[in-house]
């Protein structure tokens, strides 16, 4: 009860202005079994991709428009996501091992062996690869999504990955989550180039946006709960503005000039680039508690985020400490509720 406390006064104190311009316009209960991380949208392919990891795993394939269930990848094992390629029309779920399938008809095509522990992912349309992250050794590894051959891996990152941007231009950015820094990476020769020091300003990064137009990167972190804005040409931070939770993940839309950070204690922060050295946090909005994760329909400017609803945990003995908040927001020993797993949709 006081971390909900403290949560809801840090909400309160920045602004949850629920009368802004965004809202949660539909919430759309789709149900299914299994936990779930990370969420994303195929604009081109018009399909909603979430990992679901019951036994066996799988990757969910959804409608992105009406967000009706239209398939599944099957036995992706350890599952946290997938990327499509909009060039090869190929899919690639994170998981281990790696899952290839057809996009349109989800048909498995292969499956990749990789090292390391496959988390996070990145398509780069600068040479058509998809990346999969991963918290141990190797830290990335660079799959050709015409036919599924690995390209190389980037050993060492300087830490742990968790989100990765690209310019499209042959360079990626990666967030290190226990390093307070961003690697920036030649997605020509796998090498990094160098790190942007974010100490002091933001610890526990899991969320990371770009505005390409402007090469401004939008570093969502925990530690303190802050968007950390940076030039992606030098490193140098332009401006550091408060989030409304811990954040997993964050998105950039360029036609509004906005970011997005997800939290799970149910916020959404939104942030306006006014112009390429001014930003101010625009709105907080309300989703769902454990909606931790996000997603942009770059076609619509629809944000889409993942949750579930949960049995309340069994009451800790008498005089115990308040149990620590988990990586993202997630509460500790509760137990989702059957076919309570939603879809929400946040717009204007």
């Amino acid at each position: 009860m006081r971390q909900f406390c403290l949560a809801f006064a840090m909400v309160a104190s920045i602004g949850l202005a629920q009368d802004g311009p965004y809202k949660v316009q539909k919430t759309a209960k789709v149900g299914g079994d299994g936990g779930f991380d990370y969420v994303t949208a195929d604009a081109a392919g018009r399909r909603l991709y979430v990992g679901r990891s019951a036994n066996p795993g799988r990757v969910t394939v959804f409608n992105l428009d009406t967000l009706e269930k239209v398939g599944e990848v099957p036995n992706t094992l350890r599952v946290h996501g997938a990327t499509v390629s909009p060039k090869s029309k190929h899919g690639f779920a994170s998981s281990n091992p790696v899952v290839m399938f057809d996009s349109k008809t989800l048909a498995t095509i292969k499956t990749i062996e990789v090292k390391g522990n496959p988390d996070g992912y990145l398509y780069d349309p600068f040479n058509d690869r998809v990346y999969i992250l991963s918290h141990s050794k190797p830290h990335a590894t660079a799959i050709n999504a015409a036919d599924g051959s690995i390209a190389g891996t980037i050993d060492d990152l300087g830490g742990a990955p968790e989100e990765a941007a690209t310019d499209g231009k042959g360079t990626i950015y990666v967030d290190i989550e226990d390093a307070h820094s961003i690697a920036v990476v030649d997605a020509k020769t796998l090498t990094v180039k160098t790190h942007y020091d974010l100490a002091g300003k933001g610890d526990g990064c899991a969320g990371l946006a770009l505005d390409v137009k402007n090469q401004v990167l939008f570093a969502a972190c925990r530690n303190p709960q802050n968007m950390v804005i940076l030039s992606a040409k030098d490193g140098k931070i332009l401006e550091t503005l408060p989030l409304a939770g811990g954040s997993d993940g964050a998105v950039f839309n360029p036609k509004t000039m906005e970011a997005f950070s997800s939290h799970g204690n149910g916020t959404l922060s939104i942030i306006k680039e006014k112009s390429p050295t001014s930003f101010a946090v625009e709105q907080t909005v309300k989703t769902m508690n454990g909606a931790k994760t996000l997603t942009l329909d770059s076609k619509t400017g629809r944000i889409l985020l993942i949750a579930a609803e949960y049995a309340a945990p069994a009451a800790p003995p008498a005089n115990a400490p308040p149990p620590a908040e988990k990586k993202g927001g997630r509460g500790p020993g509760r137990q989702m509720l059957p076919d309570s797993f939603s879809i929400l949709v946040v717009a204007k």
